[in-house]
């Protein structure tokens, strides 16, 4: 604890005198903050969406090589062309963040990840689990999805073709999706948005292209970035720099204390939510999708 008197004397020059002083401590409580929730993360079944030509729920065409994911819940599916509503997923190889463009696999209605006081349907199944996953693996539901269908798979959520090898899928298969939007509290960083012309974003583990690869972001992706430094010169959407972003969101599962972007493809801007969702009707409430596999290579 420190004091401090300042003393002022009047227009005769009479000088000021202090005699004695009595300070008494008081203690008072303290409240104190709880650390911000961490986003939600569950291990669930992935297939592939393929379709390339075709409409996602948002109303996007899909492209070769596309980024997104298909959710069975239409409550967090991104307006089209933004990322309001992102997963990051994490394959064998490496964790990819896509935006939230189209609904399925099996339901409509099923936001597995809420809690049960809040989830839209099949409240009785346990958060995290996709009605699909205990149709499938436990007979729930007799076996069948919200449209009375026999379940194939337990899938819970589809990747398109880019974000599915691009996390290292070969084959439909489970990996571990975070959903973004479901965090409690931000780092208190620069927005950023991803502008690579198309492709995902690579993250490396520091800031030179000879650091490794621990992730990808979609272009049109939010990140947020905590601070700058230099390091190898990029030539991006915004033009050459030797600036590199490090990322704390969305952050990459293996290696959590450091990941850096390019400058050049992560200008810092403020993106505006849209505040209208459009959902395409579905056939039979369900998307054709692809559960074979067999197909080589990873999307760079």
């Amino acid at each position: 604890m420190q004091l401090r008197i300042t003393l002022w004397g009047n227009d005769s020059g009479a000088s000021p005198a202090v005699s004695g002083l009595d300070v008494t401590a008081k203690s008072i409580g303290v409240r104190k903050v709880a650390a911000p929730a961490a986003a939600l993360s569950y291990r669930v079944y992935a297939t592939r969406e393929g379709l390339v030509g075709g409409t996602t729920a948002n109303g996007h065409v899909i492209v070769s090589s596309d980024h997104f994911v298909a959710l069975p819940s239409g409550r967090n599916l991104s307006p089209k062309g933004s990322t309001q509503y992102s997963v990051q997923v994490c394959g064998p190889t490496r964790c990819e963040t896509a935006p939230v463009w189209d609904i399925g696999p099996w339901n409509t209605k099923d936001d597995y990840w809420n809690p049960g006081s809040t989830r839209q349907e099949f409240k009785d199944v346990a958060q995290g689990t996709p009605e699909a996953q205990a149709a499938y693996l436990n007979g729930y539901n007799g076996g069948k999805d919200e449209f009375g269908r026999h379940v194939s798979n337990p899938a819970g959520i589809d990747l398109a073709d880019g974000t599915f090898y691009n996390v290292g899928m070969n084959d439909n298969g489970y990996v571990t999706v975070t959903y973004l939007w479901t965090s409690g509290g931000g780092s208190g960083g620069t927005t950023g948005t991803v502008s690579t012309g198309g492709s995902a974003l690579n993250v490396r583990s520091g800031p030179h292209t000879t650091d490794s690869v621990v992730g990808s972001v979609a272009n049109g992706s939010t990140v947020t970035i905590t601070c700058q430094t230099s390091g190898t010169s990029v030539t991006g959407t915004y033009g050459t720099s030797t600036l590199w972003d490090k990322i704390t969101s969305p952050r990459s599962a293996t290696s959590p204390t450091r990941t850096s972007t390019p400058d050049p493809t992560a200008r810092s801007r403020r993106t505006a939510s849209a505040a209208n969702l459009r959902r395409r009707t579905l056939v039979h409430g369900k998307k054709h999708h692809d559960h074979g596999g067999g197909h080589r290579g990873l999307a760079e």
